[in-house]
């Protein structure tokens, strides 16, 4: 039976929309299914994506060779995808990752940059102190500065490039959702909430937490799906200008382990100094769990402590106000992305963020293509070759 497309990229997301441009470079009878942001959140009855927001964190800093590699392969090609699309995502702003002295946590983020020739500086107390007086850091702690190559993305903006630079290169992209795939014939059949079925040669399934959801794969991915509360402080204007020079931080310490990012200016105009890091894992074990979580602003119990850490942490700031927002997790058992075929020779997976590859997506979104176009992934000098898990 005759196809519609060649590969068919289900999920419009970080990964999804990185993967259908890396192939429609490549080769032509590339669709990508997703859908646009919801106007209307609580009124929404489709699916949702954790990209609908202004600020992650973008660095090769990590304790993890495999992610800072990842991460740094994904920057380097920022400055392309902003020129070709047209679409400003990336602010250089560096980050620092401050955790106690003497940890491992810090060799292993200072080896890592050096292993993929990254400049970063060793602060210790006294130097935390001088380069970056935004912060008032607990005694005891060290930090690993990347002041280049590093600061913040906006997710929903790297989107927007990736889905107009797919559709450049000529891939079909299709605003819905799909709520089915099979193989059926040697080709799979995808079916969409709109009532359209497309066939393809192969589907590579990049949906995110909701790649969990019934009726996708013929075994679901060993993930788990965790809520997420972010909680946003509204800043004046003058507090923008005077943190203008803040640098994104991951801060460890006991009792804390968060990200922060320096005031963003928001669509409503405003700017927000972002702050993620719940304290405690809320599973969520289906796509309709993750719908109704959508349709929240998350946890109470996550706000009051974010709040009392910046408090603490950057004290000289007043909030406008104080605004959460929830989103998803999703953690797999290896602790990378899953990017690999399920038993059906026409279905592929590239899922699992670990709460960590915003910044890394356009890499993973590659290797995600490689997969179609060449069978496997090659020698990419990972240590791990990415072998997705099913239950």
């Amino acid at each position: 039976m005759a196809v519609d497309f060649k590969y068919i990229v289900v999920g419009r997301g970080l990964m999804g929309a990185a993967a259908a441009r890396h192939l429609a470079r490549q080769v032509d009878g590339v669709a990508v299914i997703g859908p646009d942001e919801p106007e209307d959140r609580k009124a929404h009855q489709g699916v949702f994506a954790s990209h609908y927001d202004e600020g992650r964190i973008t660095r090769t800093i990590d304790p993890d060779r495999n992610w800072a590699l990842l991460a740094n392969r994904s920057i380097g090609r920022y400055g392309e995808i902003a020129r070709d699309s047209g679409v400003d995502f990336y602010r250089e702003v560096g980050c620092v990752v401050v955790a106690p002295t003497g940890g491992d946590y810090i060799e292993k983020t200072r080896r890592a940059a050096i292993s993929l020739s990254v400049e970063t500086s060793l602060l210790d107390e006294a130097g935390l102190k001088a380069a970056l007086p935004f912060f008032a850091f607990p005694d005891g702690g060290t930090g690993v500065f990347e002041a280049r190559g590093a600061g913040h993305i906006s997710p929903r903006k790297l989107v927007k490039a990736q889905s107009l630079l797919a559709e450049k290169a000529g891939a079909a992209v299709i605003r819905d959702h799909v709520v089915s795939i099979r193989s059926e014939g040697g080709s799979a059949v995808v079916e969409t909430a709109g009532g359209r079925t497309y066939r393809g040669e192969k589907v590579l399934l990049a949906a995110g937490g909701f790649s969990i959801a019934k009726n996708l794969l013929p075994r679901p991915v060993a993930m788990t799906v965790y809520a997420r509360t972010v909680t946003l402080f509204e800043v004046s204007d003058a507090d923008a200008v005077r943190l203008a020079a803040m640098p994104s931080l991951i801060f460890r310490a006991p009792g804390i382990d968060i990200y922060l990012l320096p005031p963003i200016r928001y669509p409503d105009g405003k700017f927000y100094l972002k702050i993620g890091g719940d304290p405690d894992d809320l599973a969520l074990s289906d796509d309709a769990e993750m719908r109704a979580w959508f349709k929240t602003e998350g946890r109470d119990t996550v706000r009051a402590h974010l709040k009392r850490i910046v408090e603490g942490l950057v004290p000289n700031i007043v909030p406008l106000s104080i605004s959460t927002a929830a989103c998803v997790v999703s953690h797999t058992e290896s602790g990378y992305p899953m990017i690999g075929y399920t038993s059906s020779p026409e279905i592929a997976v590239l899922t699992g963020c670990a709460g960590t590859s915003a910044k890394s997506s356009d890499e993973i979104g590659r290797l995600g293509a490689e997969l179609l176009l060449s069978g496997g992934i090659g020698e990419e000098g990972y240590s791990t070759d990415f072998t997705p898990q099913f239950r």
